[in-house]
């Protein structure tokens, strides 16, 4: 009944570091493509979301000065 025991304690010492092979081969995998997918956009000179929000933030801005200063053009054209 012992080397029963033994067995199963064997096998299943066996499946837990299979599964833990298995769980680090997953994470590498994983890294691997995401390192491969930025290198890939960074290929296609996309954008960040952060750099596209600063990029309309200035573009709003502008937008408002252009406004703010077309505003005054007209009043002094009037006065």
């Amino acid at each position: 009944m012992q080397t029963r025991n033994k067995v199963f304690d064997d096998l299943s010492q066996l499946m837990t570091n299979a599964m833990g092979v298995a769980q680090g081969a997953k994470t590498e995998a994983e890294t691997a493509m995401k390192s491969m997918l930025d290198r890939w956009l960074a290929d296609r000179d996309f954008v960040t979301r952060e750099e596209f929000d600063a990029v309309r933030a200035m573009a709003q801005k502008a937008r408002e000065e252009n406004e703010a200063l077309k505003a005054r053009i007209d009043a002094l054209e009037k006065g």
